[in-house]
């Protein structure tokens, strides 16, 4: 779906039109609805996906998982604070990069100022995706089953959430907040597979 999505963009190819349709429909569904509750509610689960308050989640999550592996015993206790610093380099690196390559304008349609890096892919998804997913991940190593399912239904639902409110607010295509979530999604994935198995441990969240 990445491959697809960031072809697409590249050479401007007909899956574009998706992302035309959809903003048309959100800006009639805002023009009828008229709801300032549902606008705030919009831009405030964008924020979410800023640095802060992502970031300071991402390592407060890495520092809770080192010191309760530690608590356990768990052998290179301290790989979970060092994950969530070195992800905290990994998504700016990310996503910038992609930003530059493609320089797409927004949802407005401007042209891109000489400082601009371009909208796709979506910043604010990437971060969240990752900072939040990365910090269930190594939290989940040290808790029971029950809470790790809690762990991870809670950052998808805040990936998800940064990505409907940056569309809803008309900051970013569709498409820019999708590839996003599978750019996220594979990193995770791969982080998952190379993370030792979880420690005992000591008690329960």
């Amino acid at each position: 779906m990445l491959v697809l999505v960031s072809w697409q963009v590249a050479v401007d190819g007909p899956l574009l039109g998706l992302d035309r349709w959809v903003r048309h429909g959100v800006r009639e569904s805002r023009h009828e609805l008229h709801s300032t509750l549902l606008n705030h509610l919009g831009t405030a689960l964008s924020d979410l996906g800023g640095s802060v308050p992502a970031i300071p989640v991402l390592l407060a999550g890495g520092a809770l998982a080192a010191w309760r592996s530690r608590r356990a015993a768990a052998p290179r206790w301290w790989l979970p604070a060092v994950v969530a610093v070195l992800t905290t380099g990994l998504i700016p690196l990310l996503v910038v990069l992609a930003k530059a390559w493609f320089a797409r304008p927004g949802p407005f349609g401007a042209p891109l100022a000489a400082d601009q890096w371009g909208w796709y892919p979506s910043g604010h998804t990437a971060t969240a995706t990752l900072a939040y997913g990365v910090a269930a991940l190594l939290l989940a190593r040290t808790v029971g089953v029950p809470a790790r399912r809690r762990l991870y239904a809670a950052a998808a639902l805040l990936a998800l959430g940064v990505g409907l409110g940056l569309v809803w607010s008309d900051y970013h295509w569709l498409l820019d907040v999708v590839a996003s979530w599978c750019l996220g999604g594979l990193v995770l994935w791969t982080l998952a597979r190379r993370l030792p198995d979880r420690p005992q441990h000591p008690g329960r969240l």
